[in-house]
Order: C-alpha cells, then sequence, then structure tokens
C-alpha cells in the first residue's frame, strides 16, 4: 500500500507530512510504527502488573524515576514501606520478601518502561526536527501525543494512589479505583492509536485505489466501519471496568452467569448509574452484551463487503478483522471459564488491543483518495487476463 506515496504527489497536491523524499519518508515511518509498538507492549506489560497484582507494590513516585533497591537493607525498607499499605494488611499479609520482590520488579519494569519509551520517542522526534524532515501539521500532531505520554505518568501515579487508600469498608480488599484504570488504559488506547494512525498517515498518505468504483466501494464500507470502531472501542474502554471491579471472577461460567440469565442484584447499588460502573455483575453483564455487539457488528462488515465492488486488500483486511473478532470473544470465555489466569488475560488484553489496531488501519484504507489522485482514475478496474 506503501508504494502510492512518492514525491510526485506532492507536486500534484497532496499534503505529505513528512518532506526530504521518500527515504526521510520512510525513516519516520519507521520511528513512528516503533513507538506505537513499544506502546502496546506498555498495555500488555500493564496488564500482567495488574493480572500479578503487582502495581501496589511501589507506594511512592518521584518524576525523575525511582531507583531499585540494590543491597538487603534497602529491600527491606522497601518492604516495610509496602507493609503499611491496605492490600498488604488485607490481602498478603505473611508475603516473604522474596515474593515481594517479584511484585516489585514487575511495577518498576512497567514504569521504566514507559521512561525508556519517553526518550526513545523524544531523541529520533528533536533529530528529525532538525533535519527538516518534519512539517509543522506532523510536528504539532506528535507534540500533542508526546505530552499525553508525560501525562500518562502522572495518570498513572494517580491511579496507583487510589489503591494506597484504605477502603471504605474492612470487607473490601483494596485495589485501584476503576474509573482512573479506565482513565489510564483509555488514555493508552489513545496515544496508541494517534501514534499508528499518524505512522500510516506518514508511509500511506493515499488510499489504495485503482479505479472510481473502489473508491465508491469504499466509501460505503467507511459508513459502516466508523460506528463498528465505535463499538470496538467502548467495549475495550468496558474492559478496564470489569478488571478495576475484579469482575471477571465474579461469575465464571458462560453463557449463563451462574444458573441464571440476568443476575438479581444488577441494580443494587444507588443512584442507578454507579452499577454500570461499580457492581460486579452489571459490569461483567455489560462487557458481555458489548462484547457480542462488537462480533455480531464486525461478522455484518464482513457480510456487507461482499455486495461492494472494493481493493482486494480492503476485502482482505475486513476478513482478517472478522477472524480476529472471533479470536478475541474466544480468549474471552476461555479467560472468564478458566478464573482469569494471567496468560490467558494477558493475551485477551492484547488482542483488544489487536483488534482496534486492524480496525484503525480499516478506517485508515477506505478513506478517500485526494483530488489530485481521483482525476486520474478510470471508472472501474483494467482487469488483465
Amino acid at each position: 500500500m506503501s508504494t502510492v506515496a512518492s514525491v510526485g504527489t506532492e507536486k500534484q497536491g497532496l499534503k505529505m507530512l513528512v518532506t526530504a523524499g521518500p527515504r526521510a519518508q520512510k525513516m519516520v515511518g519507521i520511528w513512528l510504527f516503533g513507538s506505537a509498538a513499544w506502546v502496546f507492549s506498555m498495555v500488555v506489560l500493564g496488564g500482567v502488573t495488574r493480572l500479578t497484582r503487582s502495581g501496589l507494590s511501589m507506594t511512592d513516585w518521584k518524576f525523575s524515576g525511582n531507583l531499585p533497591p540494590l543491597s538487603d537493607e534497602e529491600w527491606q525498607q522497601e518492604f516495610e514501606k509496602y507493609k503499611q499499605s491496605p492490600e498488604y494488611k488485607r490481602v498478603n499479609k505473611g508475603m516473604s520478601i522474596e515474593e515481594f520482590k517479584f511484585i516489585y520488579w514487575m511495577e518498576y519494569a512497567h514504569r521504566m518502561w514507559g521512561r525508556a519509551l519517553g526518550v526513545m520517542f523524544a531523541l529520533p522526534f528533536s533529530y528529525f526536527l532538525r533535519k527538516g524532515y518534519i512539517t509543522m501539521r506532523l510536528g504539532l500532531r506528535l507534540s500533542a501525543l508526546f505530552a499525553l505520554g508525560a501525562g500518562q505518568g502522572l495518570i498513572g501515579w494517580w491511579m496507583v494512589k487510589s489503591g494506597l487508600e484504605e477502603p471504605a469498608s474492612e470487607y473490601v480488599e483494596p485495589r485501584v479505583s476503576p474509573y482512573r484504570l479506565a482513565a489510564h488504559l483509555t488514555s493508552a488506547f489513545v496515544i496508541y492509536s494517534g501514534l499508528f494512525w499518524t505512522a500510516l498517515s506518514v508511509v500511506m498518505p493515499e488510499p489504495p485505489a485503482e479505479s472510481l468504483a473502489w473508491v465508491q466501494g469504499a466509501a460505503k464500507l467507511k459508513r459502516l466501519a466508523i460506528p463498528v470502531s465505535l463499538i470496538v472501542g467502548i467495549t475495550a474502554v468496558s474492559g478496564a471496568f470489569v478488571a478495576g471491579n475484579d469482575a471477571g471472577r465474579a461469575y465464571n461460567t458462560f453463557p449463563k452467569m451462574g444458573d441464571v440469565w440476568v443476575p438479581d442484584n444488577i441494580f443494587e447499588l444507588k443512584p442507578t448509574i454507579r452499577n454500570f460502573f461499580e457492581n460486579t455483575s452489571m459490569v461483567q453483564l455489560d462487557h458481555r452484551i458489548l462484547a457480542t455487539t462488537t462480533l455480531i457488528s464486525i461478522c455484518g462488515l464482513w457480510w456487507s463487503t461482499k455486495k461492494l465492488d472494493i481493493h482486494p486488500a480492503i476485502r482482505t483486511l475486513v476478513g482478517a478483522t472478522f477472524g480476529m473478532a472471533a479470536l478475541q470473544v474466544t480468549l474471552g470465555v476461555s479467560t472468564l471459564l478458566s478464573y482469569v489466569p494471567v496468560s490467558l488475560g494477558t493475551a485477551h488484553q492484547a488482542g483488544a488491543l489487536t483488534l482496534l489496531t486492524l480496525m484503525l488501519l480499516l478506517n485508515h484504507t477506505v478513506r478517500r483518495p485526494s483530488m489530485s489522485l481521483l482525476k486520474t482514475l478510470p471508472q472501474v478496474t483494467k482487469t488483465a487476463w
């Protein structure tokens, strides 16, 4: 798909994001795709951190970064800090220092991986700016994404801090606020989506289009792809509330929830709106409904392509998206029935971001070509026999 990009298109009026020719375009594209992949790995590592209950092991945060304990005395000091936390007192009381080291290293790796991403992004960004490869429009977009990335660290600490506070009831396990967890995950998804979309725009300034008929077919598909993408995004965010309320372990049966289809206690919290975000029964039911809706919607999207005249690459992409949606639902059900093991839970979170990636790629691929390209296209594609 990237072969359509050329310096010639820039001369014809296409607004390129990268100047200085195809080589600079390739370098910036690789950097942005690498940054997006790094954010993807951050999301996966964050999922592992949460599933291993490691997120509350570090009880303080420094903007400049924390050095890890290097001696037995320093480890003991960190362990004593953790012993003052509600999680240790109510969940991990009696934990050995070796067990503490494992969860500490998990959280430390997650935080340092995020800081390394900042360096990995900032240094090439400065280099490309100095070389004059990046246009003003791209520079502003990347600056905004960098600011979001910096803010993500603050959101992460804001989230962790909620789990270090004493729960309202002695019978409630300490955990981070589901609202803050959802904000942290949503922010990561926004940053990833921004990087991935921008990388695509750099290497593929024009969508694949060889005829006006294919352009018209892509436009019809786009009208369906946008609302389906919205459903995919909402479903992914609802997963954060499932994790934040530990709702995945509330009912480990499928398709019923226990012995019933709909539990009686889904509206036990007042005001009623709280149930959609804090009631474990309602939160899991919502996620099941949204996941099923996502699968049906993507199935409908795939079925609609059978009647559309579209580029073969787009048809293949829609098929891959449908396959990923089916796999994601399978992973979700398997995670549920297995009582949320770390391996399946992590795969399910990675699957959500993979499905979002495919929807981003699809929306980017079916966008409208520039007027300069449209003027050169034949009405129908000529097929060589």
